[in-house]
Formats: structure tokens, sequence, C-alpha cells
């Protein structure tokens, strides 16, 4: 099962004061709108997000279709297709997509200590 690019999406309260701090590790915008509250660093290859107001806590997140710089990957699996084999394991979603529909799709779940783990598909 490919879940795609993966980042940590942290649940910030001020989003200036936290992408200065990042600047400050060497992380750089690659895309977001700090104006609506939210932004995508990278860093080599690794990439976090920051969320103001959006998230009660801190995600895992896997982007299925893209790659690490967010490039659409030609062949991916669809998070409808991971989340049909997620359920046949026995694991619960928190939020599931409607199998019915294709494109753009999310689903969440959470690790045996609460962790969540967000799986976004933007295509």
């Amino acid at each position: 099962m490919e879940l795609g690019a993966f980042s940590v999406s942290l649940a910030v309260k001020d989003i200036a004061a936290s992408k200065a701090f990042y600047e400050k590790l060497g992380f750089s915008a690659m895309g977001g709108d700090q104006s609506q509250g939210w932004l995508i660093l990278k860093n080599g290859s690794t990439v976090i997000g920051l969320f103001q107001g959006m998230f009660d806590k801190n995600i895992l997140t896997f982007n299925p279709g893209w790659d690490q710089n967010a490039h659409n990957m030609a062949d991916f699996t669809d998070v409808r297709e991971i989340q049909q084999q997620l359920q046949a394991q026995g694991l619960t979603l928190m939020q599931s997509a409607d199998v019915s529909t294709t494109g753009p799709a999310h689903i969440v779940l959470e690790d045996p200590d609460g962790n969540q783990i967000m799986l976004d598909q933007h295509r």
C-alpha cells in the first residue's frame, strides 16, 4: 500500500511565530496561505505543515498521489482503495471517504496511542 508524500501537520497557536521559528531551522515555505492560517514548509525532503485554528492536535499526514515535492505521481493508490484495505484489516476510521466518488478525498484514523493519521488525496 503506497501512502504517498509524508509530512507532519502541526497545530500552531501563532502561525507567524511558528514560521519564523522553523525558518531558523532551515525550513522555507513551499505552499499554503498564511492569511488563511496554513503554510507548508520544507527542509530537504522533510515537509511540515503549520495550521492555525484548523486542528486540535498534531497529525501525521500522507498524500496519496504526490511525491515529497507535491508533484503528481503517474501511478498511485487511491485513498478509497487504501480505506478499503485498512477496513478489511479491521481498522476503524474516524473519517472515511465516499467510495462512490473520485478525485480529492481524505480519511482519518488513530493509532493505538491516539495519534491521528490523515490520508489527504488532492487529485
